[in-house]
Order: C-alpha cells, then sequence, then structure tokens
C-alpha cells in the first residue's frame, strides 16, 4: 500500500475552477482539442451539461429563497390587514419551501462534487508551443552543454563502485527495505555539500528566498498542487491523515493558497532544501538498483508565483537556474522540451534537464521546470488584484527542480570517477567538504 496508515479523507469541495467553465462553454472545440494533445477523449459536452444542470440548481434555489424571504414579509402585511386567509396560505406556502429546500441543496452538493470530480482528473492542457506526441520518443532536444568525458577505462555504474565510498544499500534495506539508502562518512558529507551548494546558489545568485517547510501537509494542499486525487497511490499518508511531501512545492505553492495578493508582490520566488517521500507506485521494475529512484531523497525545490503575462519569461528564467548549477559542477546534460503526452499533470509546459550518467551512457533526467499556468492557482484559490483595476485575477505558477540531490550525486559519481575507485570532489564543492578532495574506497 502506499501508506503509512488506514486514515482516508476526501479533500474539501471546493468550486469547480481548476479549468475555466466559462471558456469550455464558449470555446468547447478549443477545449477537446487540448484533450485530445493529452491523448484524451472529448468532454466538453458532458461538462456543459453537468455546469448547466448545476447552475439551473443554483437558480431554482436562489428563487426559491427570494421566495421565501417575499412570503415571509407578505404574511406580517396580510396579518396586519386582517386577512388570515392570505396569512395562512403564505405560512403554508413559506413551509413547503422551506420543506424542499434541503433536498434541492443537497442535490446542488451532489452536481458540484460530480462537476468537480470530473475536471479535477483532468490535466492542464498544453501550451500552443508544446510539440505534439505521446511519449517520451516525441521529445524535443533545444540544447546541450558539455562534452561527456572520455575514459581511459570502462567506466562503471554508481550502483557497482559507490558501495565502497559509503553509499550502503544493505544496512539500509535490513531496516527499511528496498529503494533506501544509508550514506556514511565521505559520502553524507558529499551529499550535504551538493545540497548546500544548490541553496546557496539559488537564494544568492537566483534570487530566490529560503524557506523551511512542513514535511506534512493536509488534503487541500495536496489538492492544490494536483497531488490529489489522481496520485494518492504515489504518497505516504500518516495515521492522523497527513500526507508526507512528494517535493516542498507541496508546502511552498500551498504559501500562497487562499489568499489575494497585491500586484506589487509579485514575483514571488521561493526555494526550499528538504527530504522528499514517494512510494514510486507507478514505477515497478524501473531503477531498482542505485541511487536514482528512492523511496526518501533530498531535492532543492524553485517555486514562483507571477502575473500571467510574466510566466513564459518566468519558466526560463527557473530553467536556467537549475542549469547553472549543472554547469557549476561541470556535469554534460541536455535540455529537453518535453512533448504533450509527456508533460505532469499539472504543467501546460515543462523543460527537462538530463544529466550524462557514463555508467549507463546515457542521459537521464535531474530537473523538471514547469510553468502550470493558473491550474493550480484556480484549485487553490489563489489571486491577485492589479494596481487601479477592478477585480481579480488567477496567478500563475511555476516549479521546478534545482537540483534532485541524489540524482546529482550519483552523476558526479559517475562522471568524476576514477579507474582505483576513486572519485574527485568537483572545485564547486570545496568549500563544503572540509578539506576533502577526493573519496575515497574504504573497503
Amino acid at each position: 500500500m502506499a501508506s503509512i496508515g488506514l486514515a482516508r479523507r476526501e479533500p474539501r469541495r471546493h468550486s469547480p475552477a481548476m479549468h475555466d467553465i466559462r471558456l469550455i462553454r464558449e470555446n468547447p472545440q478549443a477545449f477537446d482539442a487540448g484533450l485530445a494533445r493529452r491523448g484524451l477523449e472529448p468532454l466538453s459536452a458532458q461538462i456543459v451539461a453537468a455546469d448547466a444542470a448545476l447552475r439551473a440548481l443554483q437558480t431554482d434555489i436562489q428563487g426559491s429563497l427570494a421566495r421565501r424571504n417575499e412570503a415571509s414579509k407578505l404574511i406580517g402585511q396580510a396579518m396586519a390587514q386582517g386577512d388570515k386567509d392570505k396569512a395562512e396560505a403564505l405560512k403554508a406556502e413559506v413551509a413547503e419551501l422551506k420543506t424542499a429546500l434541503p433536498a434541492k441543496e443537497e442535490a446542488e452538493r451532489e452536481q458540484l462534487g460530480a462537476l468537480q470530480d470530473m475536471l479535477a482528473a483532468l490535466p492542464n492542457i498544453p501550451a500552443d508551443d508544446v510539440p505534439d506526441g505521446a511519449d517520451e520518443e516525441s521529445n524535443v532536444e533545444i540544447s546541450r552543454w558539455g562534452t561527456p568525458r572520455t575514459f581511459d577505462f570502462a567506466p562503471q555504474e554508481h550502483a557497482d563502485f559507490a558501495p565502497a565510498l559509503g553509499l550502503d544499500f544493505e544496512t539500509a534495506a535490513k531496516m527499511s527495505g528496498a529503494r533506501f539508502a544509508f550514506l556514511k562518512g565521505q559520502m553524507a558529507r558529499l551529499e550535504r555539500a551538493l545540497g548546500q551548494y544548490m541553496i546557496d546558489r539559488q537564494t544568492i545568485e537566483a534570487g530566490y528566498t529560503e524557506c523551511a517547510t512542513p514535511l506534512m501537509v493536509r488534503d487541500e494542499a495536496a489538492y492544490g498542487t494536483t497531488q490529489l486525487p489522481k496520485f494518492r497511490e504515489d504518497l505516504f499518508q500518516t495515521t492522523d491523515g497527513r500526507w508526507l511531501i512528494s517535493t516542498s512545492e507541496m508546502s511552498l505553492t500551498n504559501a500562497v493558497r487562499e489568499e489575494i495578493l497585491p500586484e506589487a508582490a509579485l514575483p514571488i520566488r521561493m526555494t526550499a532544501l528538504t527530504p522528499c517521500f514517494r512510494s514510486e507506485a507507478g514505477s515497478a521494475g524501473r531503477d531498482t538498483r542505485g541511487y536514482i529512484r528512492q523511496h526518501q531523497f533530498w531535492k532543492v525545490e524553485l517555486v514562483s508565483i507571477v502575473r500571467p503575462e510574466d510566466s513564459d519569461a518566468e519558466l526560463e528564467r527557473k530553467t536556467r537556474a537549475a542549469e547553472s548549477i549543472l554547469e557549476g559542477l561541470g556535469l554534460p546534460y541536455r535540455k529537453m522540451l518535453l512533448c504533450s503526452g509527456d508533460m505532469g499533470f499539472a504543467a501546460r509546459k515543462t523543460y527537462d534537464l538530463e544529466v550524462w550518467l557514463p555508467g549507463q551512457n546515457a542521459y537521464r533526467e535531474i530537473s523538471s521546470c514547469s510553468n502550470c499556468g493558473d491550474f493550480q492557482a484556480r484549485r487553490m484559490n489563489t489571486r491577485f488584484r492589479r494596481e487601479d483595476v477592478k477585480g481579480n485575477e488567477f496567478v500563475h505558477t511555476l516549479n521546478g527542480s534545482g537540483l534532485a540531490v541524489g540524482r546529482t550525486l550519483v552523476a558526479i559519481l559517475e562522471n568524476y570517477q576514477q579507474a582505483d575507485g576513486s572519485v574527485i570532489v568537483p572545485d564547486a564543492l570545496l568549500p563544503y567538504m572540509g578539506g576533502i578532495t577526493h573519496l575515497s574506497p574504504t573497503s
């Protein structure tokens, strides 16, 4: 099971705003075309019909309430005029309206829930410049940086030589099972140095505000950043119903949930270095060896809250902040634009950074930077108010890894490995290593 407790609660009901109902009503063909790019059947007709039924119920309820209030006032007038028959008829009408309202309100709740569930299951609509495609085979390479190192020996995968350096899978397995690691000595120091290096670069150079966030969140927060309801099985849950964060995006982005922000407060850029917890329910059999795919790992997350017109540029800025870490560590990588079928559920556009792993002779994902548009903001009801403009607008949210610490550790081990089994520490990390310049085998 994907939980560590038996508690099960559903997210609190909100208005069905994760997709813009007005836009679906006005241009259902465009909405269906966007779903088709995600590999989904057209659903606009069902959504519009459900929305119409909901609005009809709401209109009926409002009419009943208005008539009840009106009739209640008329009772007093009829009594003052001595018209007892009219007063009794009005009392009977008020009683009938009062009796009928609970059933109507329950029907409204059920219809609202049905519409919300329908919309909550649908992913974000891809941006126009996202390439079409069903899977990673249709992703587009945008650029490459660095030249993979030429070895004078056959490079190994980290799982084959890193245990002698302190990356201990056996000890972790004894206490926790598969997909955990116990880092010792110089290896633990290297991982800690990586996290500190990343958070320093993102705060000092990229302008993100460092945050220390909760590692557990409630249903509403997991719903707001779309981990619920679709990805429930990828999360760990506590016995009191909270969820361990799979990424600090969950806590960082929800820092502005249900707020109306002044325009002057934007952009907001936040970062955190936290442990992350994933059940990896959907990845059975993948990366079972080594440190690539773990149930518990460290990651530096980058979250931005911006005006709609600024989100495209913010995605480029965010991706560049992640790239700078790889370049600072001298790790060759490539930048990929994901196709419509390979993007995450909440994303409208995503860049993946893939680092070169010589032991695998392949590029592997190490960062994913996404523009979610107003998709998460609608679920969180997060808006902003422009200066001298009436009304509020939904913000745009963006997130990205800057970077996944464990995967970066793997990349350093494989790219900086030596023939004798040692690993050279990259220059950028030396100030964090307490004088350690090499990781040397201890067994």
